[in-house]
């Protein structure tokens, strides 16, 4: 029995394409594209449940062990993050500044300053007058 040819083209129904790679390839067909103008195109079974099913033949929990590396990411930002406001608080990171930033922080801290005496003012005169 001889084999025809047939002409590849392409497949413009989204739906259809999914329902090709099934048959092409007797499995399930879970496909995430994005066209050439940035439209989201999801076919066939839900991405939670690709992930499932991807986690159920591999035996491994790919969503603890992602919130595990968020959990790791965030704590090593969180101890950047503590050193630069102790770093800052020590004023060992001016050292680096020059005449012009000196000056804006100056100004920055004087506002900053301002903003705090007049809140203390206003609950100094909002103690007297509410009792």
């Amino acid at each position: 029995m001889a084999r025809g040819k047939i002409q590849i083209k392409r497949i413009e129904n989204t739906t259809k394409k999914a329902n090709e790679l099934t048959v092409l390839c007797d499995a399930k067909v879970s496909i995430i594209m994005f066209s050439s103008t940035g439209k989201l195109h999801k076919i066939e079974q839900s991405t939670k449940q690709f992930f499932d099913q991807y986690q159920m033949t591999l035996g491994v929990d790919i969503w603890n062990s992602h919130y595990e590396n968020m959990q790791e990411k965030l704590k090593k930002l969180k101890e950047v993050n503590r050193n630069l406001r102790k770093e800052f608080r020590m004023g060992d990171c001016l050292n680096e500044l020059g005449m012009e930033d000196l000056r804006l922080l100056k100004e920055g801290m004087d506002k900053a300053a301002k903003v705090v005496r007049e809140r203390k003012v206003r609950l100094i005169i909002c103690s007297s007058f509410c009792f």
